[in-house]
């Protein structure tokens, strides 16, 4: 076994932060207090090439693995941009995955590039508000006129749809009940967002409030047959086989958001004097910071493992699960020990531990349930009676 990162993956970490160095906590605090969305940012990643370090080679990206896309979004959470800076580029990174494996060549060749260099962005809508994680009971709907489908439906959580040119969109092309598998019959469209079709809709949440998470409503929105992505009725499988990717990279960035909150705690520890003490003597703060760098070391190996499992082409479903588990678990116990160790100023903005606390507890939730993904450890690994 072989724990140590390749001198090129070693430079991948070390020239991200390098970057993310010039967009301090301030920064990303302004961002989130103002709702705006980090252009500049954006664009200095898209100029150093990183949205396209996991899009091949020939569609002008760097073709590496999600094991160098992992550290990417690592070290842009970790640099104390926590999710407001990951999200905006995961979903350039990880988003167009379908496109890649299943898109036809004439549309891999039309947007691939244009990702890779950072001027085209992609939303993904999936979610819906009376369909949630049951993916398969979705009920927008495409129905074919000639060489077009016509969409019409809602949609709830879809990231980066103000700014985003196209939207990955899954919808019905056959009815549920028409269908032998519940699965079958859905289909995946990259679909043009910004038209008098649909209406967008940001919704208010708690945190990362540089990116807008929105509802997005689709009223007989035309999407050309050669937008579609791969065959009709087999969308379902194709976003299935990114989800073991989409786990790996959301745990990295889970990890990064825990790594930047326990060093402003131990910091702060070392820092601050109480009965002529710092109060990082006392072992009711030492010791659950302690235990966050056990969690986050632990969540780390796992998510190596899963990695280094997906980019070798090999089963890594439960390692994907767990790593996003653990990590998201990990990070969030971090954020929580990094407030509480700075009591009351860890809830004061300016010393940023609570943006942190506020993302990290996204990570719990989003892009799956840690109760979700104990279902498929229940089911999948220990082999128990599905639950649902």
């Amino acid at each position: 076994m072989d724990f140590a990162l390749t001198d090129e993956q070693q430079l991948i970490r070390e020239s991200v932060g390098k970057l993310c160095a010039d967009f301090p906590d301030t920064y990303w605090a302004a961002k989130d207090k103002a709702h705006e969305f980090p252009w500049d940012f954006y664009d200095a990643m898209a100029q150093a090439g990183w949205l396209g370090i996991a899009i091949p080679e020939a569609y002008g990206g760097s073709g590496r693995g999600i094991t160098e896309a992992s550290l990417v979004l690592e070290e842009v959470a970790a640099s104390g941009a926590a999710m407001n800076g990951a999200t905006p580029l995961h979903l350039s990174i990880f988003g167009m995955h379908p496109v890649v494996k299943y898109g036809s060549e004439e549309m891999k060749q039309a947007y691939l590039p244009r990702v890779a260099r950072g001027d085209l962005h992609v939303a993904f809508g999936v979610t819906e508000p009376d369909a949630g994680t049951d993916t398969t009971s979705i009920t927008t709907t495409a129905r074919r006129e000639g060489d077009t489908y016509l969409v019409k439906g809602r949609k709830v959580w879809t990231t980066k749809a103000l700014q985003s040119e196209r939207v990955l969109l899954l919808v019905r092309t056959t009815p549920k009940e028409a269908v032998e598998r519940r699965t079958d019959g859905l289909t995946l469209l990259l679909a043009e967002l910004q038209r008098d079709e649909v209406s967008i809709s940001p919704i208010d949440k708690v945190g990362r409030n540089a990116v807008a998470t929105c509802e997005v409503v689709y009223d007989d929105l035309p999407v050309q047959v050669t937008d579609r992505v791969g065959d009709e009725g087999k969308g379902f499988r194709y976003l299935l086989d990114g989800l073991n990717a989409e786990r790996v990279l959301i745990a990295a960035e889970a990890l990064g958001i825990g790594r930047v909150a326990l060093k402003r705690a131990v910091d702060y520890a070392n820092e601050r004097v109480v009965f002529n003490r710092p109060i990082g003597k006392n072992q009711g703060i030492a010791f659950p910071l302690a235990e966050a760098r056990m969690r986050l070391d632990a969540a780390e190996l796992m998510i190596r493992k899963a990695s280094w499992l997906l980019d070798q082409g090999l089963p890594c479903g439960a390692e994907a699960n767990m790593a996003k588990w653990l990590a998201a678990d990990a990070g969030f116990f971090a954020a929580d020990r990094a407030v509480q160790t700075l009591g009351g100023f860890g809830y004061a903005s300016e010393y940023h531990v609570e943006r942190y606390w506020r993302e990290a507890r996204l990570m719990k939730i989003a892009p799956i349930s840690q109760e979700m993904i104990q279902n498929y450890v229940s089911e999948h690994v220990l082999e128990l009676p599905r639950s649902y």
